[in-house]
């Protein structure tokens, strides 16, 4: 069964990475897993490191390893911003690893509730979720 499509744009600080017409939308936002088809009553919602799934049909999915962001749907498009958003098979395992580590490192030597110490959390999820999303998980 053919849904509605919609426009979706997925931006990061680098650029537009997508800008089409989708069926659904398939992430995670903070407090869950969200999936929006046309019509969708408007959402302002943050996000977090996640497999992004973007419909054009039920067999024709782009997928994206996506870092924390923000997703707001209104007047029927949906915008969504990321730190990066990165196609599966663009992602190098080796380096996703060696990331990982150096943020962990980070993460234990940053001080207790400072902002460093945030910051490399944040990174320590976003690479953990990557390196899933690069050994075929998600």
């Amino acid at each position: 069964m053919a849904h509605t499509k919609y426009q979706v744009e997925v931006l990061t600080p680098e650029g537009k990475v997508f800008d089409d017409e989708v069926e659904q939308v398939s992430t995670i936002t903070t407090v869950g897993s969200i999936g929006l088809l046309a019509g969708h009553q408007p959402i302002l919602a943050m996000l977090n490191p996640a497999e992004l799934r973007l419909y054009k049909t039920e067999s024709d999915v782009v997928r994206y390893a996506q870092a924390e962001g923000y997703l707001q749907v209104a007047g029927g498009r949906a915008l969504i911003l990321v730190e990066e958003a990165i196609p599966p098979d663009e992602l190098d395992a080796g380096e996703i690893r060696e990331r990982l580590d150096q943020a962990r490192k980070e993460a234990e030597r940053a001080e207790e509730d400072s902002e460093e110490r945030k910051r490399a959390e944040r990174d320590v999820a976003r690479y953990e979720v990557f390196e899933k999303i690069a050994s075929g998980g998600s």
